[in-house]
Order: structure tokens, then C-alpha cells, then sequence
């Protein structure tokens, strides 16, 4: 059956709140922004039909009226709309606050003008000015500065609060992970501490029986002696978590052939583990040896509970370019489906009944963040097995 939890699982609540403020306050914003928009829009239509007007009764009124109100007052009040009047001839008869590019003719402005005219035309509806004798003139307008401006203020509000969003799940991130950083020291340093004790009384008591060999076979020190040095290996690892490793020149092939040497005869005897290498035989690289072993290990335990237990493990080492080298690990087990390919390196995710699902984990974080490589699951088949890639640097 399959098993997966999240040992450092964390509460979302505080993820949520942060996105749906930021949600409210955008939505608010763009809803207030829309609505001054809306408004100021609606002001520039009641000053360009005031001006479109005041044209008209310019124009109809009997020529003793006095229209200097009209035209300095009025008509002179807008300093900020472009403005194009459009006569019955459909020439431009007038304009407001719209410049024409440097170097034009009389002939080029007034085309200009007839340019301009047309593309306010489509931006607003034009304002019909009622002129003697039953003809027609035509304002035209176009949104202010202002206006313009205002328009882009959207976008650069979601652009604020997307910037916003991505600091803010950085930040949680950031958290979460040093979070995590510290379990992971503090687990495993305790660790180390809690085996220190009785390793120390165990070495003591192989001493002893050492002392005594007529009461105490030495085939048999020997093995525990053995034990006790599996145990202080791993002691040493966890002792390591946390702090910068020492790295050092290693031959790969020797130290994978080494550690799978003592590895096969602690498996399943149904499962066939073979190492190939077609790596030159000087070629080292740059590890932390006791680590990188724990690699290794993890790497085939999680093989050989693939295959529970029966089945072929192959251990292949090639050259990948001029600066790495690659080790393929492939079983013939269950294989890993599409949908677990992303959690297969999560804290947690196990397929076993038993286990805390660490041992992938671990490894990746010893080779990515100690050793500067990669580690991947390369291919998967369900029903035919899996292959995991370790990639390291060269050591030239």
C-alpha cells in the first residue's frame, strides 16, 4: 500500500491570509482606481460638450451679441483635453491643447490635425456642433495626461503585488527551509550524541573479551568488532550533518567498489548486484567519503526495497563529458509512477509500510549541497524498474 506523509508539514493559514489580503487589496484598489477613472472621463465629456456648445452659439448668435465670455472664458477653460474642431467643410478649424511635430507646413498641419480627428474618432464618439444654415461641425477629443496615466496604474499594481506575492512565498520559503535545516542538525547531531555512549561501553567490552580469549571465541570479537566499527561510521555521518565536510581526491571506481563489496553481503542473497565502471582508472573526484558512502547505501536500500527484496541491481559508472562523471543505479523493481516522480526526494514520501522516508532526501542534500552535484531519478518504468543518476564533478 501506498504510504506518503509530510514530516514537516506546516500550516498554510498564514500563506493564505497573506495571498488573500493581497487579493482584497488589489481588487479594491483596481475597483477605487476604475471608479476615479470612470468619473474623471465622465468630467472631460460635460467640459468637451460645454465647448462644443459654446462653438455652436458662437456661431448661430447674432453678430452684435457679445460672445467674449463665451470665447475667453469658456472655450479657453480647457488646458488640458486635446480638442479638434472639425468645420462643415471638414477642415480643422480649431484645437486645443494638441502640438504639432516641429518643421510642418500650413498644408501638413492642417492634414495633422485631420489625422488626429481620426484616431480621437475612435477613441471617443464625436459631439455634433449645430451651425446656420442646417450645417454640422464635429468635436473630437481624446483623454488628457492625466487620464493616460491612470490607465497604466493597473498594471503596475499587479505588477506591485505580483513582486509582492513572490517576496512574501520566498520569504515562507526561506523559513521553511531553514526550518527544516535545523531538524535536520539537530536530529542528527542528537543522534550521533545518543550512540556515543554505548558505542564507548561496547568498545570497552570487545577489549575485554579480547583479554580472555580462552572464554571468548575470536571469531566472534570479531564480528562485533566489526559492528562496532558500522557503528561508528555512522555515527561519523550524522556527526557531519550541518558542518562543511572535508572533501578530498578519491578514486570513484575503488570507493563505489569498496562500499558495494560490503554492501552486497548485508542484502537480500536473491538480489544479483553488479559494478560496472568505464571510467579511466586514475579518475578521482573531489568527496567526502564516509557521505558519499551513505549515498550509495541509501541509494540501493531504496533499490532493493523496490525489488522486495529479489531481482538485479546494476551499478554503472561513465564519463558524461569533460567536467563529470555519472553513476547509474538501476533495479528491476516496482518502478515509480508519474505522479510520485515529483515526491520521490520529498521528506517523507515512502512506499514501505515502515521507514520515515529520509533516506532519498538525504542523499540528495549530501550531494547537491555538500558535493556540488545532482541527484535524479533518470528514468522509471512502473512494473520494470527505475534508475537513479548521481552526476559529480571531475577532478582533473
Amino acid at each position: 500500500m501506498l504510504k506518503s506523509f509530510d514530516i514537516y508539514s506546516q500550516n498554510n493559514i498564514l500563506k493564505i491570509i497573506v495571498a488573500l489580503n493581497l487579493l482584497l487589496v488589489g481588487t479594491g484598489a483596481l475597483i477605487f482606481m476604475d471608479r476615479i477613472i470612470y468619473r474623471l472621463e465622465d468630467r472631460e465629456l460635460q467640459y468637451v460638450q460645454l465647448y462644443a456648445k459654446a462653438l455652436s452659439h458662437v456661431q448661430t448668435v447674432d453678430i452684435n451679441t457679445d460672445v467674449n465670455f463665451i470665447t475667453q472664458e469658456v472655450l479657453a477653460a480647457n488646458k488640458t483635453i486635446p480638442v479638434i474642431y472639425i468645420n462643415a467643410e471638414n477642415q480643422p478649424a480649431s484645437r486645443l491643447n494638441v502640438d504639432f511635430p516641429e518643421g510642418l507646413s500650413s498644408d501638413e498641419q492642417s492634414t495633422y490635425l485631420l489625422q488626429r480627428a481620426i484616431e480621437m474618432g475612435q477613441e471617443h464618439d464625436s459631439l455634433t456642433v449645430a451651425l446656420p444654415n442646417g450645417k454640422f461641425g464635429s468635436v473630437y477629443y481624446s483623454n488628457s495626461d492625466l487620464i493616460q496615466k491612470l490607465n497604466y496604474f493597473p498594471y503596475a499594481l499587479i505588477l506591485v503585488l505580483s513582486a509582492l506575492g513572490v517576496l512574501a512565498y520566498l520569504s515562507f520559503s526561506s523559513s521553511r527551509r531553514a526550518e527544516q535545516n535545523r531538524v535536520w542538525v539537530g536530529l542528527a547531531k542528537e543522534t550521533a550524541h545518543q550512540l556515543g555512549t554505548p558505542l564507548s561501553s561496547l568498545m570497552a567490552w570487545v577489549e575485554y573479551m579480547r583479554s580472555m580469549p580462552e572464554q571468548y571465541d575470536n571469531e566472534i570479537t570479531d564480528e562485533i568488532e566489526k559492528d562496532i566499527n558500522r557503528l561508528n561510521t555512522i555515527t561519523a555521518r550524522f556527526s557531519s550533518i550541518g558542518s562543511i565536510p572535508t572533501l578530498k581526491e578519491e578514486n570513484l571506481s575503488e570507493v563505489v567498489k569498496h562500499f558495494t563489496d560490503y554492501l552486497a553481503r548485508r542484502i537480500s542473497t536473491k538480489v544479483k548486484m553488479s559494478v560496472e565502471s568505464n571510467l579511466p582508472p586514475n579518475q578521482t573526484v573531489r568527496i567526502n567519503r564516509l557521505l558519499f558512502e551513505w549515498v550509495i547505501e541509501n541509494v540501493c536500500k531504496n533499490a532493493v526495497d523496490a525489488m522486495a527484496g529479489v531481482g538485479e541491481l546494476r551499478l554503472r559508472m561513465i564519463p558524461l563529458n569533460e567536467d563529470e562523471v555519472a553513476i547509474d543505479i538501476t533495479d528491476t523493481g516496482k518502478g515509480i509512477s508519474r505522479k510520485d516522480l515529483q515526491k520521490v526526494f520529498a521528506p517523507g514520501f515512502s512506499t514501505k509500510k515502515r521507514g520515515w522516508g529520509l533516506g532519498l532526501t538525504l542523499a540528495k542534500r549530501i550531494v547537491e549541497e555538500y558535493h556540488n552535484g545532482r541527484l535524479f531519478v533518470k528514468s522509471s518504468e512502473v512494473g520494470k524498474g527505475t534508475t537513479f543518476r548521481i552526476v559529480l564533478n571531475k577532478e582533473v
